[in-house]
């Protein structure tokens, strides 16, 4: 059934009964994705004495701690606070959790031994107030992304004019399918981040980053209700589960 929904001014229509999941599933085995050098999550039941949280050894429910990272073990949304001195939490950022996105797939250019995405690159797939959410997809796209470990892979990566670009088209909200929107190794620079988030110079609080998301080949590109959410974790990344509907 289809639905009208205004985005930044615009009345579209989607349909809310055909939603395709961006996220990733955290689990605690082998398959899980990894980066930054981290071992798979945990989730096992807890234990008081000799009783364990687990119905298949007599107790009445099942009841696990996790141990994980937002940023190493599945889809994250972080807030400037990733980089800021100041702490600022994710949970804070959003007012609203709907908005239009242009989902985009790009080959990375060599570089010396680098894979990057150029702002030449952006300047094809996208102009001025296109959308406030751009979700990219890298090339080759494959299922490999829904458990790589990614550490010590050199990933592809944005450059900072790049993202400044993306400000510069009105782009608010970022979703890559990788661990970073920066150089694996890059001795803290991080000038993809602080181009998007304008820090510290003029601080975009609103805007948010979300990585290791995974797009599959069935998704065209082209443009998109997004629904973003995640936990409400005081912290500056949560695990997130972005989610989008068709525009007609």
């Amino acid at each position: 059934m289809k639905t009208s929904i205004e985005l930044d001014g615009q009345v579209f229509e989607t349909n809310l009964n055909k939603p395709t999941d961006l996220s990733i599933p955290l689990s605690s085995t082998d398959k899980n994705p990894l980066a930054w050098y981290l071992n798979k999550p945990k989730i096992y039941p807890v234990h008081d004495g000799n009783w364990v949280a687990k119905v298949s050894e007599g107790a009445a429910v099942n009841f696990n701690t996790i141990q994980f990272n937002p940023h190493a073990h599945g889809t994250h949304t972080e807030c400037l606070g990733h980089i800021s001195e100041k702490f600022h939490s994710v949970h804070d950022v959003l007012n609203r959790y709907f908005f239009k996105a242009k989902l985009i797939s790009l080959t990375p250019k060599e570089k010396n031994e680098d894979q990057i995405i150029d702002r030449e690159m952006l300047k094809g797939k996208l102009s001025n107030r296109e959308a406030e959410a751009v979700i990219i997809r890298t090339l080759p796209n494959s299922e490999e992304k829904l458990s790589k470990n990614h550490s010590h892979s050199n990933w592809p990566f944005l450059t900072g004019k790049a993202a400044e670009y993306l400000v510069e088209c009105g782009v608010d909200h970022l979703l890559i399918d990788l661990p970073s929107v920066d150089k694996e190794k890059d001795d803290g620079k991080l000038s993809a981040h602080h181009s998007f988030w304008q820090f510290p110079e003029n601080p975009r609080h609103h805007a948010t980053i979300t990585e290791l998301i995974f797009a599959s080949d069935d998704l065209p590109d082209a443009y998109y209700l997004l629904n973003l959410n995640f936990a409400r974790f005081v912290n500056d990344a949560a695990p997130s589960r972005p989610v989008v509907y068709p525009l007609f």
